[in-house]
């Protein structure tokens, strides 16, 4: 699945905006743009998919809290996207106040399957929690046969023999958040971990060492390209292992020329684990439809920023990645059509991509980063 357009109208600073969705897309912005906001969006739609919308609108403050300070009375979120092959499907959802709660006032999953016929095919329609599903038996929106929550998304709820809307469900349903990573003492990152079968490092660095060391197993190919990521990152590395402390758990014993014992966790720096954790999400030959990287850059020398570019291009050719970051020079290495500027035009957020600009006189003799902080691609204070 692969989403091609993104429109919120109601969300804090996103009072009304719309944008095509592509990837990698690289989010630049002052803080308080509506960087972070445009990724709770994503973030929310993971929830809602996971039949956890209240649950979320809870943990942002409750819909009074996040709905534009403008006066909105809604939010609502439409996206298209491609499953397998066009045409394109078009979520809508809309949720507005109800006393201090909230009520999912419409949600509609349509696609236009023939361009002859004025109105598209439903899947799903959803007024007010009088919710019809599309029944490949009958070829009719049915009610639910089952006990249906008025309260969670009909998205959500939506019968995994459905393929079109329940694929659309599940890439939603697995769309992964990475923020700063805790390298503190006592952090997760820094202790033994339990080996279980997983694929990839938890947002909190939790199954970091599993999912390497499950992938020099499985995938040689893909655990040599972060090591080799380490190598062009960190020169004298040598190699990751992985001994035993018991009870099934391992720890990391990075291995340095000139050296001849490893260095353990807690003897490593800050940027070598965030790097370590970044190199193996991004190179993760299963990375899910949808990836959120938030401040990547986070203890990162400069010069790291530029492997770290290639190497989030290279990811978003097998996930749709979007990244924001306050780096200049991580844009540096970015070309103008993996960049969206985000400005904030008194209350409001406007998002521009960079591509769209005027810059191809500028382009010959400034670098992209140059021209973010002289203000010519805008998104600054």
């Amino acid at each position: 699945m692969f989403l091609t357009s993104l429109q919120v109208q109601g969300y804090r600073c996103l009072a009304d905006v719309g944008i095509a969705v592509r990837s990698p897309m690289v989010l630049i912005g002052p803080n308080g743009s509506g960087k972070t906001a445009l990724l709770e969006i994503f973030t929310l739609l993971r929830d809602a998919a996971h039949e956890r919308l209240g649950e979320a609108l809870g943990d942002r403050g409750g819909i009074n809290d996040i709905l534009f300070a403008g006066g909105a009375e809604s939010l609502t979120i439409r996206t298209t996207a491609v499953v397998d092959n066009p045409p394109e499907l078009e979520y809508t959802l809309e949720i507005g106040r109800r006393g201090v709660g909230y009520v999912i006032k419409s949600e509609t999953l349509t696609q236009q399957r023939d361009p002859a016929k004025p109105t598209p095919h439903f899947y799903i329609q959803n007024s007010a929690g009088h919710c019809r599903y599309f029944d490949p038996n009958t070829k009719k929106l049915e009610a639910p046969t089952w006990e249906y929550k008025e309260f969670e998304t009909a998205l959500g709820q939506v019968p995994r023999m459905f393929r079109e809307p329940a694929e659309f469900r599940r890439a939603l349903h697995d769309t992964r958040l990475y923020h700063d990573l805790d390298v503190s003492k006592r952090a997760i990152v820094r202790l033994p971990q339990e080996l279980r079968p997983v694929s990839l490092p938890g947002p909190n660095g939790e199954d970091l060492y599993a999912a390497l060391y499950n992938l020099r197993t499985s995938d040689e190919g893909s655990f040599d390209r972060i090591q080799e990521a380490l190598r062009a990152a960190f020169p004298g590395f040598r190699k990751l292992e992985f001994p035993l402390v018991g009870s099934g758990q391992a720890t990391l014993a990075w291995y340095q020329e000139g050296f001849e014992r490893p260095f353990y966790p807690h003897q490593l720096s800050e940027g070598m684990l965030r790097f370590l954790w970044l190199a193996t999400i991004l190179l993760s030959p299963n990375l899910p439809p949808i990836t959120l990287i938030d401040e990547p850059e986070v203890s990162l020398h400069p010069e790291l920023l530029m492997i770290l570019a290639g190497l989030i291009r290279e990811a978003a050719t097998r996930t749709q990645l979007i990244v924001a970051t306050h780096a200049d020079q991580l844009i540096r290495w970015m070309e103008p059509s993996e960049v969206v500027v985000v400005d904030k035009e008194e209350d409001r957020t406007r998002l521009t991509w960079a591509d769209r600009l005027d810059l191809g006189n500028w382009l010959k003799k400034y670098t992209l980063d140059e021209l973010w902080l002289m203000g010519e691609l805008g998104g600054r204070p």
